[in-house]
């Protein structure tokens, strides 16, 4: 094809699609699932899902007067069509990258982006809401189109919605993207006689009508039929409407669409904007359609291929060198990326990988205890525990808040379930923790994993929040290790512990430090001294021990031999620790990577006020370093540290600023 012939390179917005037919717009499609292989081959990104959507999101567009008309994309990690058909073309290079184009669908960046997304199920709600606003008048009235994939699906809230659209016959299109079941279209005059049936009112309301004459039948047959009652009924229409479950809820059913037939899709969503009623549309696609390793096996190479490493296709082919890395979660549109390169021969391994291996020692040494994540076996570790010692997990599937209902249960009967459930997706279920298992004491332990900054994915995903919803809670014993083996310490002691507990640890390359061959309970709320010191202390949590070690160094370059110390524990605190370091010290800096307010170093600061009674007057000034009252952007995790103040170099600065008497040591 000359560059004459392209079409893509001459769309700058949703509008420049009028006036191309059926072909041209299939032609739009495939340029744009180039675009993205060549593109997101060489820097990296989501990969698979995005290839799926091409047709869909050039059928929508074509369709729709964006922004007026909203279309929603659930997790948005399959939006980088929707980014390129709406004026963010040549800026895709730029995603996922600092200060480049954002990860998921940001409100921020483009009117096209109807809403923030990043986290599952969600889009349903987001359009019952939008459409029954402009049903009452507000703003500018428009059609609403939710695209949500099957496994989306599985989030408990995305049920909710459904019922409310049936039960308030909301007019909106709900775009069923069904990329991990094999279901071939319905095609031909029979699947178009169905759909037509679907929508048509008057046939709608017919189907009730033969259920009643079936019951008047003569012979006999029709008090048959009677007596049967409910099973005949459910018979009938699962014939006449095979999209039952959807049609139970008051919601038309149309599928199963082939996803990659542009003018099959803009038929079937024409006539369900038109139906003027909620309107399910199943779609089936090809996850990393038009990318031939992607589509070789099936599921497993679709999961191969969720994301893509950077420099991993060239000239639209897999380097030899450089393979995907494995993504070995449940095929969902919630599946987080692994992008960060294996660890090198010697280099410390990955927390996760960390967690993992320490998670089948205790299931080994004790049946009781069980793991359960939601739909992030990969992401979490526990494949490791599903592959091992499968009797001991449980996947639930995008359902947090039932992974801690089913720990509840668990723990009820005398197990010892432990949520693995990355900081910010256990968010999802705070009235479980606070409810189920904080108010009832039960022996639940949630392991946190990607807590802090964790790069591309940006706020969506950063787990800034945990110590924060938990620290207020009663009843939970809240810790985070400083290295890996104090991670495979406080694992045992979680468990070990009759109760809730809590323990955080982030995404990356741990310490390095030896891994113990046999776990340690810890002290309960007991704190440790690292290096001791004058005049100012260092108190860390978590990575913040890492942040301090790092200060320490730079500081003792100006003179300053510095305490530091690792909390451990943000609940309970240890209590003789802080207050004595107050005591002996003229400064005292809290490091953490959490939001500042409520969290550790809040903690530290309302137990001070607490053990002296003569205030501030009679302890350390406090300094807190930490995440800052805000959203922190997407970038690599080194950068938005950086940009924060959560490094070494940035709190060395800081002691030195509120120290000025310290002079550099001449070298």
């Amino acid at each position: 094809m000359s560059e004459a012939d392209k079409l893509l390179d001459k769309i700058d917005g949703p509008e420049d699609l009028d006036g191309l037919d059926d072909a041209q717009l299939q032609q739009v499609a495939q340029e744009m699932r180039t675009y993205i292989i060549d593109t997101i081959g060489q820097i990296g990104g989501h990969f698979g899902a995005n290839l799926g959507t091409c047709e869909l999101t050039v059928a929508l567009h074509s369709l729709l007067d964006s922004p007026r008309d909203k279309v929603l994309w659930d997790v948005g990690h399959q939006s980088y069509p929707h980014k390129i058909l709406t004026g963010r073309r040549d800026e895709l290079p730029t995603i996922r990258q600092y200060e480049g184009l954002a990860p998921f669908c940001s409100i921020g960046e483009s009117e096209h982006d109807i809403m923030g997304a990043g986290h599952a199920s969600t889009s349903i709600g987001y359009a019952v809401g939008l459409k029954e606003a402009m049903r009452k008048g507000i703003g500018t009235d428009g059609r609403v189109a939710a695209v949500i994939g099957d496994g989306a699906l599985t989030g408990g809230v995305a049920y909710e919605a459904l019922h409310a659209a049936g039960g308030l016959q909301t007019p909106i299109v709900i775009v069923l993207n069904d990329n991990g079941m094999s279901i071939s279209p319905n095609v031909g005059a029979l699947s178009r006689y169905f759909n037509r049936i679907r929508l048509n009112p008057r046939l709608y309301h017919a189907r009730e009508g033969v259920e009643d004459r079936l019951t008047k039948l003569p012979l006999g047959v029709g008090r048959r039929i009677e007596r049967l009652g409910p099973e005949i009924k459910a018979a009938i229409k699962a014939y006449w409407a095979p999209g039952l479950f959807f049609e139970e809820l008051d919601l038309a059913y149309m599928g199963v669409i082939d996803g990659h037939d542009v003018a099959a899709l803009r038929r079937a969503l024409t006539e369900a904007f038109e139906a003027e009623r909620p309107v399910v549309v199943h779609i089936h696609t090809v996850k990393g359609k038009g990318f031939a390793p992607a589509e070789a096996n099936g599921l497993a190479s679709m999961e191969e291929w969720h994301a893509a490493k950077p420099n991993s296709i060239v000239n639209g082919r897999p380097t030899a060198a450089e393979k995907p890395v494995p993504v070995q979660e449940t095929d969902s549109p919630e599946g987080i990326e692994r992008l960060e390169k294996p660890p090198a021969p010697g280099s410390p391994p990955q927390y996760t990988k960390v967690f993992a291996e320490a998670m089948v020692a205790e299931a080994e040494g004790d049946e009781r205890v069980i793991g359960i994540t939601a739909a992030m076996a990969g992401g979490t570790g526990l494949q490791k525990l599903a592959d091992e010692r499968p009797e001991q997990y449980y996947d639930v599937g995008i359902a947090e808040q039932n992974a801690v209902l089913l720990a509840s249960g668990l723990a009820l009967q005398g197990a010892k379930p432990v949520c693995a459930i990355y900081s910010t997706f256990l968010q999802r279920a705070f009235d479980q923790i606070v409810h189920d298992v904080c108010l009832q004491e039960l022996d639940v332990t949630f392991a946190m994993d990607r807590a802090g900054l964790v790069g591309d994915d940006g706020p969506t995903h950063h787990g800034a929040f945990d110590i924060s919803y938990f620290r207020p809670l009663p009843n939970v014993v809240v810790m985070a290790p400083r290295d890996e083996a104090m991670l495979v310490h406080m694992l045992h002691t979680a468990i070990a512990h009759d109760g809730p507990a809590a323990l955080r640890y982030p995404r990356g390359a741990a310490e390095g430090v030896a891994i113990p061959k046999q776990a340690k309970l810890l002290p309960i709320g007991v704190g440790e001294v690292l290096a001791e010191g004058r005049g100012v202390a260092l108190l860390g949590y978590g990575f913040g021990v890492h942040v301090a070690l790092e200060a320490a160094a730079i500081l003792a370059d100006h003179g300053l031999q510095v305490t530091v110390a690792d909390a451990r524990f943000a609940k309970p605190l240890d209590q003789e620790l802080a207050t004595r370091l107050a005591r002996e010290h003229d400064l005292l800096v809290t490091i953490e990577e959490n939001v500042l307010p409520g969290g550790f170093g809040a903690g530290v600061l309302e137990l001070l006020e607490d053990a002296f009674e003569g205030g501030p007057a009679e302890r350390a000034r406090v300094l807190r370093v930490g995440l800052p009252d805000r959203y922190v952007t997407h970038g690599k995790p080194d950068l938005l540290r950086a940009e924060v103040g959560l490094t070494g170099q940035a709190v060395a600065d800081r002691v030195l600023a509120a120290t000025p008497s310290a002079q550099p040591i001449a070298r």
